[in-house]
């Protein structure tokens, strides 16, 4: 009695081989009739499905005929597929096209088999769909666990790129490849690298300390912290520090407040808004640059723009932050006949008193406030809050030092 239905069951196994041609070429066409997105597909991209549907059913003829020697059979249907296939269809649309083959194999079956064979290969083919739905899903968990692997990879020799000042059409074409739009809740923002660009630099937490999953959570964390946020990020972990480019929005430190507490204690330093992505080398080295000053500055905020750090910049070597004091602040006071740069040396020499400095001038207390009002509206910098006036005094002693002529640019 065993022997018989043994027997019965490779020849039943034998004349379903035999229809699987049939089969794949019932189940493309069912798969063009019912699927509007498979015709959009292109002719390369249709033949690797059918390839696919075609070892699915030549493998489910070799499960039904020994399902004990060929278990792991529904796991290897993809493996005919190349990698892109993953990229080319969703998992939703591969489980359709697997709906399809199975609907189409069971209306197709009965015209194919006799009837006695139909029930017993029906019921057979149920359990091996379930088997080939789990199959395609691993396929697609782990297309996405390389991909992800892959991208982070990417973005973090794309921001060291940046911290290098190694920026080129490239890095834009990286940026473009991992998403970047340079602000995902900004309106016109399509065009990647082509929104306001801040580069934040802080101390990394302190349990991305072993580069396994820890650093790589983080960076999802601070990427998705900033999108809600309506900007776009780039993040890494380089070494024990945390890089942030941050892009769509003119505001960055509105941002990174938010994204503080994915950040390790100690200072956060923001750099300046560039106009890009391919001119974030200038923002990336001055907040590099400040956060290796600020801890000349306790009290700075956290996080603090790099510009507000260009005193202790400029002491700890920084000779951008050196020319932009001695340009932008040294050399406006310089102009005319230098009532202002007077004023305000002799206001600084005296301790920031008013009445000392109009009596080392011979003028009127008043003539030295509206003097130091104006050295306010010139450089930013007000002589009378304590913070400011240590900048310009920072600013008139390498002005001096750098001996520059009045109103230039070209230290």
């Amino acid at each position: 009695m065993v022997e018989w239905a043994v027997e019965a069951h490779l020849a039943r196994a034998d004349r379903l081989q035999a229809a699987t041609g049939a089969l794949a070429t019932a189940a493309m066409a069912a798969m063009e009739a019912k699927l509007p997105w498979f015709g959009k597909l292109s002719a390369q991209d249709r033949s690797w499905i059918g390839l696919v549907a075609q070892s699915g059913i030549s493998a489910f003829v070799d499960w039904f005929r020994d399902p004990e020697a060929h278990s792991s059979m529904p796991t290897r249907i993809f493996g005919s597929a190349p990698r892109e296939f993953t990229r080319v269809i969703s998992l939703h649309q591969t489980v359709d096209l697997v709906r399809t083959t199975i609907e189409t194999i069971e209306n197709t079956i009965g015209t194919l088999l006799p009837p006695a064979d139909v029930p017993i290969v029906n019921e057979a083919i149920q359990r091996y769909a379930r088997e080939v739905a789990f199959a395609a899903a691993t396929v697609y968990a782990q297309a996405a666990e390389m991909r992800g692997a892959w991208d982070a990879r990417l973005e973090a020799l794309l921001v060291d790129s940046v911290i290098r000042g190694e920026t080129d059409e490239s890095v834009r074409s990286r940026a473009s490849a991992l998403g970047w739009t340079g602000g995902a809740g900004t309106a016109g923002s399509a065009v990647p690298g082509g929104a306001e660009v801040a580069v934040v630099v802080g101390r990394a937490p302190a349990e991305t300390s072993p580069p396994a999953n820890g650093s790589s959570n983080v960076v999802d964390m601070v990427r998705h912290a900033a999108r809600e946020a309506g900007a776009d990020a780039l993040c890494a972990v380089q070494g024990d520090r945390l890089v942030v480019v941050l892009g769509g929005t003119s505001e960055p430190v509105e941002i990174v407040q938010k994204l503080a507490r994915w950040f390790g204690p100690g200072p956060i330093v923001v750099g300046p808004v560039v106009k890009d992505l391919m001119a974030a080398v200038t923002s990336a080295r001055a907040a590099v640059a400040g956060l290796r000053a600020v801890a000349a500055w306790p009290g700075a905020p956290r996080p603090v723009y790099a510009d507000e750090l260009l005193p202790e910049r400029s002491l700890s070597g920084d000779g951008h932050a050196r020319r932009q004091l001695a340009n932008e602040v040294y050399a406006p006071l310089t102009a005319g006949d230098g009532a202002l740069l007077d004023t305000v040396s002799a206001y600084l020499d005296s301790g920031g008193s008013i009445e000392a400095t109009a009596r080392a001038l011979f003028v009127h207390a008043n003539t030295v406030r509206y003097r130091l009002k104006r050295v306010a509206d010139l450089t930013g910098y007000n002589p009378l809050n304590p913070r400011d006036s240590f900048t310009l005094r920072v600013a008139l002693t390498l002005g001096r030092l750098l001996n520059p002529e009045a109103g230039s640019s070209t230290l």
